[in-house]
């Protein structure tokens, strides 16, 4: 099936890292997986689980100004506990813990009235059910292993009936999710610890499909997948076909106390840039406290991070991928007819910006934002081998404080030389 048109144009989604693991400020899931904290201290969150300030219109207005096309929230973590009403186990915030509501429901309507795509995360794996195999953690044998009462094995100790009662389970819930609340986009995780044959990633991708066709699936499905995920770190090289980059605001998915160390916006800005320059999304994740508010500092990224956007939006939407490594100093961006570049610098430019390999003449060059117009001149090239454009720097006021775009019109279509010259 090809790929939504809207998830190639969206260019920024906003990850949502949203449950219990927020009341004591724990690695979401994994603390009581590696044994970091007891699976009993752990499960007590339940109790402190409020969502008293969930406002999720708030969240989608914030989203909205931040630039973002969709927006990806924790249905299910690994932990298993699901922030809807499941008629599949009761380990849910609407039966065990204070905030006793549906939290899914108000978020999807929220989200698609400010204009964004819905996009539900749901873990492959469920540490806390019965019937799930394997939940302790890999350690060395002289190392002191830490329990879980709720897993009914040890890893590679397989009950078939056990696991076909875990499919059911798993498959139940990701139904009641497409049927409730018809996801545009299926982010899925936890699907390390089995093959595909084993999840029956066929036959959930079938279930998924035939309930809602046009549902984006991401990488975590393996070959049923749509598009690739990597995680903190722009790649070297774009991963083939759609991809999206995750990254977090700080060092952490979920809320937590003690992580106070925030990206700048002009690092967010960077990254962003860097991503959709080469052809990808950015879904950049916050970590509500768990009653719902998003942390101010994460606010202000958000914010700054939108602003910018906003400036600029006419290298953002609309653009594909821009020139290849070592053409331009920096990430570019090109308009969907090829007939625009938007050159991005980090830096405030000195004397000039150079464009090597350029083979299409220069019509003209603004400052976007500002709409300033630049000189160029091309210099050197002998043959088919073009010389390089230089641009000239713009003008102190009109460089931006976290990246500064030139918009390069052409009298054609972009074409770059890519051989090696002459000797």
């Amino acid at each position: 099936m090809p790929m939504q048109p809207w998830f190639r144009d969206a260019k920024l989604g906003i990850f949502v890292h949203y449950g219990i693991y927020a009341v004591d400020g724990v690695p979401e899931s994994w603390s009581f997986y590696t044994g970091q904290v007891p699976h009993e201290q752990y499960m007590r969150q339940l109790d402190g689980f409020t969502a008293a300030h969930y406002e999720p219109r708030d969240w989608a207005r914030l989203f909205a100004r931040a630039g973002a096309r969709y927006a990806v929230l924790t249905a299910r973590h690994h932990d298993g506990v699901a922030l809807w009403d499941s008629a599949h186990g009761d380990l849910n915030v609407v039966r065990r813990t204070p905030a006793g509501r549906d939290l899914i429901g108000p978020c999807t309507d929220a989200l698609r009235e400010e204009g964004l795509k819905v996009g539900l995360y749901y873990s492959h794996s469920d540490w806390n059910h019965p019937d799930y195999a394997s939940a302790v953690h890999p350690r060395p044998p002289d190392e002191e292993l830490g329990t879980n009462p709720y897993a009914s094995a040890r890893p590679g100790e397989e009950d078939p009936a056990a696991w076909a009662r875990y499919l059911a389970y798993r498959d139940g819930q990701v139904g009641e999710l497409v049927a409730r609340f018809r996801p545009d986009l299926l982010w899925f995780d936890g699907e390390w610890e089995r093959a595909e044959e084993q999840w029956g990633m066929r036959e959930l991708a079938e279930l998924i499909l035939a309930g809602n066709p046009d549902t984006v699936l991401n990488a975590r499905m393996l070959s049923h997948g749509d598009y690739a995920t990597p995680e903190q770190g722009v790649p070297l090289q774009a991963p083939d076909g759609p991809w999206e980059l995750c990254l977090t605001v700080n060092d952490s998915w979920g809320f937590q106390h003690g992580d106070h160390h925030h990206k700048s916006v002009r690092q967010l800005v960077r990254y962003f840039t860097e991503t959709i320059g080469m052809g990808g999304n950015l879904l950049l994740d916050v970590g509500p406290k768990e009653d719902g508010t998003i942390p101010p500092e994460q606010v202000e990224r958000l914010e700054g991070l939108g602003g910018w956007i906003a400036r600029h939006s006419e290298a953002v939407y609309g653009t594909v991928a821009g020139l290849p490594a070592g053409h331009h100093y920096g990430p570019s961006t090109l308009s969907a007819d090829r007939r625009t570049l938007y050159l991005v610098c980090f830096d405030p430019p000195r004397e000039s910006v150079s464009v090597r390999g350029l083979r299409t003449p220069v019509k003209r060059v603004t400052v976007l934002g500002t709409g300033a117009g630049l000189g160029h001149d091309v210099i050197g090239g002998l043959g088919e081998v073009p010389g390089v454009t230089w641009i000239d720097a713009p003008r102190t006021a009109d460089v931006d404080e976290s990246a500064t775009v030139l918009a390069v019109e052409l009298e054609g279509e972009l074409d770059v030389y890519r051989g090696m010259g002459r000797d």
